[in-house]
């Protein structure tokens, strides 16, 4: 299979993408800067986790079935769009408080558990129709039919996941070398503030968007 894979192209592209700011990022890096680099990690491990699900859509067909029904995309592009939303009213909220953001392990509301950063990361990703129309459309071209079209597309998610993971760590270690700068209430307002602007215009976008 990996001899008639056309992996340059593919690695390029999906370099690209996962580097490109968005809804990833964002988590990713709010989360690192709210409860460390750990909690980043896990989220980015959630969203990654969420590559499978959507190579195996592609891959069993199941996305030309979403993709070609109007009705359910659009209750799925709207419940994609909800959870961005709410998660962007959660920061707005955080951001109206004058505390800053702290890293200890000590329990607080302000911070996730570990399973709370992986739970948003893999339902941020998976309620995305977003990756579901670039899988669909993207990973056909590198499909060789002589072999399995399932095995072929978990494996090109597997290098996507590497390469993701590998950039989303690098960003969550950064926010974590910042800590002592963003500990300043004024400045985990500001973040707060505009991660949770740029979630509720990524709903609203989301919602508002065509196949």
């Amino acid at each position: 299979m990996i001899e008639h894979f056309q992996w340059l192209p593919f690695l390029l592209a999906i370099s690209v993408l996962t580097m490109s700011p968005g809804v990833d990022t964002i988590l990713v890096m709010r989360n690192a800067a709210t409860g460390g680099w750990r909690l980043g990690f896990l989220t980015s491990l959630g969203i990654c986790m969420g590559l499978f699900a959507h190579a195996t859509l592609s891959a069993l067909g199941l996305s030309v079935i979403l993709l070609g029904s109007a009705g359910l995309f659009t209750a799925f592009k709207f419940a994609g769009a909800a959870y961005l939303v709410y998660l962007g009213v959660q920061a707005l909220r955080s951001a109206m408080k004058p505390v800053g953001m702290t890293f200890s392990d000590k329990k607080s509301a302000k911070v996730l558990t570990a399973w709370g950063g992986f739970r948003q990361g893999i339902l941020s990703n998976v309620l995305n129709p977003k990756p579901i129309i670039f899988y669909m459309a993207f990973l056909p071209q590198f499909i060789d039919p002589s072999y399995s079209a399932l095995g072929q597309s978990l494996f090109m998610a597997s290098l996507h996941f590497i390469i993701a993971m590998a950039w989303q760590t690098f960003l969550a270690l950064m926010v974590h070398k910042a800590r002592v700068w963003l500990a300043r209430p004024r400045v985990a307002q500001i973040l707060d503030g505009l991660t949770g602007l740029l979630l509720v215009s990524f709903g609203v976008k989301l919602a508002l968007s065509q196949r």
